[in-house]
């Protein structure tokens, strides 16, 4: 059995509290927190997990992949780019995904049911 590992990390800014960008972690919208800071909706959850796996088959999506999906064609949701990321594992089967989050807000805990499933 061949196994690979790949390790994802990303961070992204607040806005400012004046921002109308709503937060996006794992694919959930969390309500009353300022958006993260890029061109896409900075979902630092998926982005990590989209760079573990551009770890394992050798492809940069959040490069020059997802700046042609988001600044030429207008796809900001993460998902698409992990979705993209996914159709170049070449047979191999993610089995795990470990994901850490540090910050003091917004809590985490309520929203995991819903961001496993997203």
């Amino acid at each position: 059995m061949k196994i690979k590992t790949g390790i994802g990390q990303d961070s992204h800014r607040f806005e400012n509290n004046q921002s109308v960008k709503k937060l996006i972690l794992g694919g959930v919208e969390f309500e009353n927190y300022p958006g993260l800071s890029g061109n896409s909706d900075a979902d630092v959850v998926l982005h990590s997990i989209t760079n573990a796996v551009s770890g394992v088959t050798g492809i940069n999506i959040l490069g020059e992949i997802a700046d042609k999906m988001c600044l030429k064609n207008g796809i900001i949701d993460s998902r698409e780019y992990l979705k993209e990321a996914l159709k170049h594992l070449d047979g191999f089967i993610i089995s795990n995904i470990s994901i850490s989050i540090e910050g003091k807000e917004p809590k985490i805990n309520p929203k995991i049911n819903e961001m496993k499933k997203s």
